[in-house]
């Protein structure tokens, strides 16, 4: 059948990408950072004021009878505020903040007193009544963190960690840099960006020691970041450990509120990274990693002589999978650590072991001898689970969705999103109590994805249809739209953001399929692991297999007409697509792609290349480099000039070899964006562009596509 153009589009949809920019993919609004007091009587979370407000505000809510939310801090209401110090800003760039303001807390242990970071300055504000109220600091702060019990606010200033009392008074220093570029009580950049541990310090249970992270960056190589768009600024200087590269040196050190220091031993040569730490009342606790990932030690820790004697140790051919949240410890000492067994990753708690087939994904909270953590059985699914003792493991959710939550006493809260979009209900006692208010805006989309499992991998698609869409009438161009990398899924039962991007490029006229193959989690360690040392083959053979199998399931896929778009790995998935298999995708967009794995930092590339003075070959294969002169299709290159995790290096470079391969190709600079652009306009925007070239680039395979 001859193709045609799409009918007119809404005005929902021709609205959609600006409400996806003014939203920050409808992130605002949306309750987060949940923590719960041990009797259960307060729930402490952060929200912006509205679907569209991007100030973040601390609130509580009360599970009483004559409960319900009170706001605790709104940032616009407090003066003093200034700049956000570079290491805040550095750390919300990792942790991928969108918002301003109030974006994050740290409260004693009975939740009684509440402490932030605004504009560099310090605050604290009492729960249970009263107003916000500065503490006078030492400069400005970064990631301050009250004691268990309250008396004593630990933060960093300049590099070096402080202490102070609640009321302000006897500010001191308890670890200062040696040198201009060491810290302490801050995560290193790899630990931050792909280990996940954002922080570098943790008080002891009785508040008068801390476990402190020393960080010493300097073997680790300098980039230079510029700004094209404002030549008078001066390039930004940043440590960025390269694959095969030197790491920043972290040490770990207990450091007393008198000013006493220990240096914690361990064998550092052997497991130079630190994964994780803690300090509860069983004493401290550290879990450390080989350079290869293969093994993962756990180490107890002599509070006073800082030695160290093994708690657990996990080992794996390709690499041990960290499960955040673990290891941890019961109120009884009761380990709770993670297992692998019959391809299932599972939680072993003491001798109690998880159900076979449940793969747990992340370890939220320990409550007494209760413990909570998310965990799924189909793939599509993420539910919260717990555990106790007397009625063993129970999962807590029950709609299909993606679910996560926080403990404390009798109360649970549940944060779901859905098909239908995102709740947060309050349990007591396993019931139903209240439900704390989402103000997220909706997105005016009918996201309704067909759910496909396809092929003899049973792969996991999600196909979006035009929502006018007759079978038969026409045949639709199809649009790739998978991330389809390591520690994310994208094919679950729920109205997350991305699904709604996919439904908006298919309400102009695509077949849009998303695959979630080989590498993504929910599906086991052997499902997870196959592509090591091959990250593009095993991933695009899913992609390609499951574009035949929707064809069959959906006849007018029109496989002559095919394109894919990703971002990150699937920008660089979509560049591999192009240049290797043209016959089957016939134009690609690659935003803020990585065409150099060795560029890429070591904990991430290495763990699935391993070191490429070993094995040289994986990050031959592995990277867009090399590999130019293979393009016969239109390819649109998109990166943010700021971008300090993927540098705008790797587009260059690849860009200019293209080039001089002589394959004409598109080039999308963002100056001043990240990673993830922030900049509405730009947000906006950047999706019309995309589809415009999409468009543009099928239509020379079919002309009415263009309309």
């Amino acid at each position: 059948m001859a193709a045609s153009s799409a009918p007119s589009v809404s005005s929902a949809v021709s609205a959609f990408p600006r409400r996806l920019a003014r939203t920050r993919r409808f992130a605002l609004g949306v309750p987060r950072h949940f923590g719960v007091s041990p009797d259960g009587e307060r729930v402490l979370f952060v929200r912006t004021g509205g679907g569209t407000d991007p100030v973040s505000l601390l609130w509580s809510y009360d599970t009483g009878p004559d409960g319900g939310e009170r706001l605790l801090a709104d940032p616009r209401r407090l003066a003093g505020g200034g700049t956000v110090p570079a290491a805040e800003r550095a750390r919300r760039e990792r942790a991928r903040e969108r918002s301003e303001g109030v974006v994050g807390y740290a409260a004693d242990r009975e939740l009684r007193v509440a402490v932030f970071a605004l504009g560099g300055a310090l605050w604290a504000v009492r729960t249970d009544g009263g107003a916000p109220f500065p503490v006078t600091a030492a400069g400005p702060v970064t990631d301050p963190r009250p004691s268990p019990d309250g008396r004593l606010i630990a933060y960093v200033t300049g590099g070096a960690l402080h202490v102070v009392g609640l009321d302000g008074t006897g500010d001191r220093p308890l670890a200062v840099p040696e040198e201009p570029e060491v810290t302490y009580g801050l995560s290193d950049y790899v630990s931050a960006e792909s280990i996940g541990r954002l922080r570098g310090h943790w008080w002891a249970p009785d508040g008068d020691a801390l476990l402190v992270a020393r960080t010493d960056p300097r073997a680790v190589a300098v980039r230079y970041l510029t700004d094209p768009s404002d030549p008078s600024r001066k390039p930004r200087a940043l440590r960025y450990p390269a694959a095969g590269t030197a790491n920043a040196e972290v040490t770990l050190h207990l450091v007393t509120v008198d000013g006493r220091r220990t240096e914690v031993d361990w064998d550092r040569a052997a497991f130079e990274y630190v994964v994780d730490a803690r300090w509860d009342t069983h004493g401290p606790m550290v879990t450390v990693q080989s350079r290869d990932q293969r093994t993962v030690r756990t180490l107890a820790v002599d509070p006073v002589t800082g030695a160290t004697r093994p708690l657990d140790e996990r080992r794996d051919p390709a690499w041990v999978q960290l499960v955040p949240g673990t290891p941890a410890r019961t109120a009884s000492g009761v380990s709770v650590g993670v297992v692998e067994r019959d391809d299932t990753r599972g939680l072993r708690i003491g001798e109690a072991l998880s159900p076979p087939g449940l793969q747990v994904h992340e370890v939220l909270g320990v409550d007494g001898e209760r413990v909570l953590f998310t965990a799924c059985e189909e793939p599509t699914e993420r539910h919260l689970w717990a555990y106790d003792p007397t009625d063993g493991f129970l999962r807590i959710s029950a709609e299909p969705g993606t679910h996560h939550g926080a403990i404390g006493g009798p109360t649970t809260v549940l944060a779901s999103l859905t098909p239908g979009g995102g709740s947060v209900t309050v349990l007591r006692d396993g019931a139903p109590a209240g439900r704390i208010g989402s103000l997220a805006e909706d997105p005016g989309l009918t996201v309704a994805p067909r759910q496909l499992r396809l092929g003899e991998r049973a792969l996991r698609a999600a196909l979006y249809l035009p929502s006018w869409y007759e079978p038969g009438e026409r045949k639709l161009p199809v649009l790739l739209d998978p991330y389809a990398g390591a520690g994310a899924q994208q094919v679950v039962r729920a109205r997350a953001w991305w699904a709604c991007v996919s439904q908006w490029f298919a309400e102009h006229g695509f077949a849009v399929l998303v695959t979630d193959g080989r590498g993504t989690p929910g599906r086991g360690p052997a499902w997870e692991k196959a592509i090591r040392g091959d990250r593009f083959g095993p991933v695009l053979q899913d992609q390609f297999d499951a574009l035949r199998e929707a064809a069959r399931h959906c006849p007018d896929l029109d496989l002559g007409r095919v394109a894919m778009r990703g971002w990150s790995f699937s920008g660089a998935l979509a560049a591999a697509a192009v240049l290797h298999h043209p016959d089957v995708v016939h134009a690609a967009v690659a935003g803020a792609a990585p065409t150099d794995r060795r560029l890429y930092d070591t904990h991430w590339e290495e763990r699935f290349l391993g070191h490429p003075d070993e094995e040289p070959e994986n990050y031959t294969r592995n990277s867009l480099l090399g590999h130019a002169h293979k393009l016969r299709r239109p390819l649109l290159l998109i990166h943010g000039l700021a971008d300090d995790n993927v540098a705008p290096a790797h587009m260059l470079r690849f860009s200019a070899e293209l080039l001089a391969a002589g394959r004409p190709h598109r080039v999308l600079p963002l100056p001043g964006a990240g990673h993830v652009p922030t900049d509405e306009a730009v947000t906006e925007h950047l999706l019309r562009f995309q589809l415009d070239f999409l468009r543009e680039a099928l239509a020379e395979l079919a002309p009415g596509l263009a309309d």
